[in-house]
C-alpha cells in the first residue's frame, strides 16, 4: 500500500481500505500538529476581529494569516485537489503551475464545513487542549505569530480530514447505489446517517487516538513513574468524539443529499467568477 492515496487512480482514491489507511494516517499528522499549538497559551487576541491592528483587514489575525497562507498555497495548485478545501475559497488566486488533471473522482457538489470547523476549534477544541492561561498579556510579549502558525497547521490537517468524507460516501454510495438512491431520493437523513455510522469503528478510532496522544505526548527517554505528558489526552479523543466524526458524518450526509443532483447554475456561475472575486480583494488590499 502507498504512503498516501493516488487520487489521480479512481479505483485506488475510492477504495475504503485506502481512504480508511489515509484517516489513519492523518491522526499522526493532526495529533502531531496539535501538540506543537499546546505548547503556547490559549491566546485569544489571536482570534478576535480588530484585536490586532492590521493595515486594510478588518478580521482576525488568524484569518488573516489563514487567507494569506490559502493565497500562496493556491499559486502552487494545493486547492485543485479534490481532498483539499480553502476556508477563503473566493479569495484564492490561480495556480503559476500549470493545472494538474485529476480524474472525476466526487460528484460535483457544494459542500464546505469549514466555517463550522474553525468555529468549534477556537470556541471548543483549543480551549479544552490549552493549558490554562492567567492573562493574555498583548502582542509584545505573547506568541501570536507561532500561535497563528500551528493553528493554521492544525485546521488543514482537520480540513483534510473531515471532508475526506466525501470519499467516503462515494465510496459507500458506490458500493450500494441502490440503497443509496432510495435514501437520497426520499430525503431520508436519518436514514442516510444509520448506513453511514459503524460504531464499533468509531470506539476503535477512539480508542486508538488515546494510544496515539498518549505515545506521542511521552517523552521516550522520561522512565520516571510519572512521565510528563505533552497534551491533554483527554481533549484529543474529546475533539474526535465531538466534532471531527459527527462533522466527517455530517459531510457524507450532505454529499450524498447532493450525489443524484446537478450543480445548480448559481454554484457554477460563482466558482466561474472566483477569480475576479479574488482580485478586487487583492486590490482592495494594495488600495
Amino acid at each position: 500500500m502507498e504512503d498516501t492515496i493516488d487520487l489521480t487512480d479512481p479505483r485506488s482514491a475510492l477504495d475504503l481500505s485506502n481512504i480508511r489507511y489515509q484517516l489513519i494516517r492523518l491522526e499522526d499528522t493532526i495529533i502531531f500538529h496539535l501538540i506543537e499549538r499546546v505548547q503556547f497559551p490559549l491566546n485569544p487576541t489571536v482570534y478576535i476581529a480588530g484585536a490586532i491592528t492590521i493595515p486594510n483587514f478588518c478580521g482576525s489575525f488568524l484569518d488573516y494569516f489563514l487567507t494569506q497562507q490559502e493565497r500562496i498555497h493556491a499559486l502552487v495548485r494545493r486547492y485543485q485537489a479534490p481532498d483539499e478545501y480553502a476556508f477563503f475559497p473566493e479569495l484564492i488566486p490561480s495556480p503559476i503551475l500549470a493545472p494538474l488533471k485529476y480524474p472525476q473522482l466526487l460528484h460535483p457538489n457544494t459542500v464546505n464545513f469549514n466555517d463550522e470547523l474553525k468555529a468549534a476549534y477556537i470556541k471548543h477544541i483549543l480551549p479544552a487542549a490549552c493549558k490554562p492561561q492567567v492573562a493574555d498579556r498583548g502582542e509584545q510579549y505573547e506568541n501570536y505569530g507561532s500561535t497563528a502558525v500551528n493553528d493554521v497547521a492544525c485546521l488543514q490537517a482537520l480540513s483534510r480530514r473531515i471532508h475526506f468524507g466525501k470519499f467516503v460516501a462515494e465510496a459507500k454510495f458506490l458500493a450500494e447505489t441502490e440503497k443509496f438512491t432510495d435514501l437520497i431520493q426520499r430525503r431520508d437523513i436519518k436514514g442516510i446517517m444509520r448506513e453511514i455510522t459503524n460504531e464499533a469503528v468509531e470506539k476503535q478510532v477512539l480508542r486508538r487516538l488515546e494510544l496515539k496522544a498518549r505515545t506521542y505526548g511521552t517523552d521516550p527517554g522520561d522512565n520516571s513513574k510519572d512521565p510528563k505528558i505533552k497534551i491533554n489526552v483527554s481533549a484529543v479523543v474529546a475533539m474526535y468524539r465531538d466534532y471531527v466524526i459527527p462533522m466527517t458524518k455530517e459531510v457524507e450526509v450532505e454529499y450524498l443529499l447532493q450525489r443524484l443532483t446537478s450543480p445548480t447554475p448559481e454554484a457554477v456561475t460563482k466558482n466561474s467568477h472566483w477569480f475576479l472575486s479574488a482580485l478586487e480583494t487583492v486590490l482592495s488590499f494594495i488600495s
